[in-house]
């Protein structure tokens, strides 16, 4: 079961690109992040895949398609979160990734709790 407040946002993402800064409490991990809409994420994870060889070439397709159908189906009931600029961070240590920007699929009945906001980063 997710909560409800958690899935009204990720709802507006999906449908109207709404972005918001948050952190989730995933099985006692930190996950920060900016939300993004399911199709964003599958274009952006199918970009990763276009210039290799013909099995990524195949992969970066069945994404694409995920993404358009992502745009067709956003009002349906919301079961993944998709971040951007994602870190996960695990007690006191550095976030993993430490450098560079990632994208994080996960579900939202894995979710314990959330804050809005990003947890500050180090410099």
């Amino acid at each position: 079961m997710s909560d409800d407040v958690l899935a009204m946002y990720v709802k507006a993402a999906n449908k109207h690109d709404f972005s918001l800064a948050i952190t989730l409490n995933v099985n006692g991990a930190l996950v920060t992040g900016t939300t993004i809409s399911a199709q964003s994420y599958f274009k952006k994870v199918s970009e990763n895949f276009q210039d290799g060889n013909d099995v990524a070439q195949s992969l970066s397709e069945q994404l694409q398609g995920a993404s358009e159908s992502a745009a067709k189906s956003s009002d349906e009931e919301a079961n993944f979160i998709h971040l951007e600029e994602a870190q996960v961070y695990c007690g006191d240590s550095n976030p993993t990734p430490s450098k560079g920007k990632f994208l994080w699929r996960g579900k939202l009945s894995e979710v314990e709790g959330f804050f809005l906001g990003t947890i500050a980063k180090d410099k």
